[in-house]
């Protein structure tokens, strides 16, 4: 039997860390034997956990090498600054701004210009020079045929950098999502120079990788175009196109056979809600069909499983919908899986702002794999959307389309009532985890050849 081929993995997330930063390259390594590379693990050893869920641990190949080593974060400091010592930091837990957002307290304004101005480029910089010097030494005497570095927290991608260029290693760097183009980059209070610096160490990032990968076609195209000017500038330099593999879902979190329904009106959302994706209108509709009908009223069951930011609660409360609403902080990833295959309808946020358009979350290909038909807010034309349409599984619509929003929410409402609101049926064979670890093997295998 061929000898399997090395990759070591770079990631800030790993379990028993929860939530959507870990499913990507957890579920790459679970599948990537079966294409003849075997992958090693870098990772922290103490990371702040915004969640923990350790049902993901059973996820793991038997017998992977995940090297642990202690990081220190700032995260302590803030927590004694802002009152918040013993508590968890929450994915978001320095709002930035934008659209929909409330104001601040002084002290989370104070944080936020110190994360942003002093910890370039983000609050996991001082794990760089401490990773590269200790993985030069590793990688002597336990090489390796190819690296990868996932971000965000784009960190990772410099200790990448750093390594590969000591030790002439292929280099993958993958994009979960953008660098400087990220919708909230905008928000995060730098300065001037700083923001100078992120775009030198993106383009220092984008040009230097042997390889570079994202999620969609809009964040391959903004990279892409880093790759351009410097094929045009170093005409002898020429670097091959950004490749784009899409997240997407496991066979094996989805049993086989159609699951049993809520028999409540439930519209779910699961994972990181951020005031950016709240759907106003949608709880405007929802808040006054409740008034009007008291048997939609009655079973009306709004979910909302993963940390909702403060502003869409508010929302929730000021429609009137709070004895509709159910909170839960955190679920395993089994039993979110269960609840979305068992909702009616389920609810998905793409954000508001233009920058968005280029966002094709995670969860997105979950609630592709549950069969539930998807009610979307975010960009029209947006990769998200076209996704949605293509898969016939659901409709996107405009934050502020509140007539279409409305009449969706009576068709499905009108469904449930005379049976249940039905499932969707496209195509989305394509998204399979163990088809894309396929095309990521395929292009590490030409990335080192």
């Amino acid at each position: 039997m061929e000898e399997r081929k090395k990759v070591l993995i770079i990631s800030y997330y790993w379990p028993p860390s929860g939530g959507s930063g870990v499913q990507r390259w957890l579920k790459f390594t679970k599948y990537l034997r079966d294409f003849g590379w075997e992958p090693v693990i870098y990772t922290p050893d103490n990371p702040e956990f915004m969640s923990v869920d350790n049902t993901l641990e059973a996820e793991i190949p038997q017998g992977v090498q995940v090297i642990r080593r202690e990081i220190f974060e700032p995260y302590s400091l803030y927590k004694m600054f802002t009152g918040k010592k013993g508590k968890s930091i929450k994915p978001g837990f320095i709002g930035g701004g934008g659209s929909g957002a409330r104001a601040f307290p002084l002290k989370e304004k104070i944080s936020l210009f110190i994360r942003s101005n002093l910890f370039i480029p983000d609050p996991k910089c001082m794990w760089i020079i401490p990773s590269a010097i200790f993985l030069k030494k590793y990688l002597r005497e336990n090489p390796v045929d190819a690296i990868v570095s996932t971000g965000p927290p784009h960190s990772m991608h410099l200790i990448a950098k750093r390594v590969a260029k000591a030790t002439g290693i292929p280099w993958l760097a993958d994009f979960r999502d953008p660098w400087t183009k990220m919708y909230n980059f905008k928000y995060m209070r730098y300065s001037a120079p700083v923001r100078y610096i992120h775009s030198v160490l993106e383009k220092g990032v984008v040009t230097k990788a042997s390889a570079v990968l994202t999620v969609t076609n809009t964040i391959a195209g903004e990279l892409q175009a880093v790759r351009d000017l410097t094929n045009i500038v170093y005409s002898r330099q020429r670097l091959p196109k950004v490749e784009v593999i899409t997240n997407g879902y496991d066979h094996a979190d989805f049993p086989e056979g159609a699951a049993e329904l809520d028999k409540e009106f439930t519209i779910t959302y699961t994972g990181l809600f951020v005031r950016t994706q709240n759907p106003a209108v949608l709880w405007k509709v929802l808040g006054e069909k409740v008034k009007a009908d008291p048997a939609f009223a009655a079973s009306l069951k709004i979910k909302l499983i993963g940390h909702s930011d403060g502003a869409i609660l508010d929302d929730i409360h000021s429609n009137d919908l709070w004895e509709n609403l159910e909170q839960f902080d955190y679920m395993s990833h089994d039993k979110i899986t269960q609840v979305q295959r068992n909702s009616q309808i389920l609810l998905l946020g793409g954000g508001m702002e233009p920058e968005s358009k280029g966002i094709l979350t995670g969860k997105f290909f979950e609630y592709l794999a549950a069969r539930r038909p998807i009610l979307g807010f975010g960009p029209k034309g947006g990769d998200m959307d076209i996704a949605l349409s293509e898969c016939e599984a659901g409709e996107m619509f405009d934050y502020g389309n509140e007539a279409g929003c409305r009449l969706w929410i009576e068709q499905r409402y009108a469904e449930y009532l005379a049976g249940g609101v039905g499932s969707v049926c496209g195509n989305i064979e394509q998204y399979s985890r163990k088809v894309l670890t396929g095309r990521l093997a395929n292009m590490l295998d030409r990335m080192v050849n």
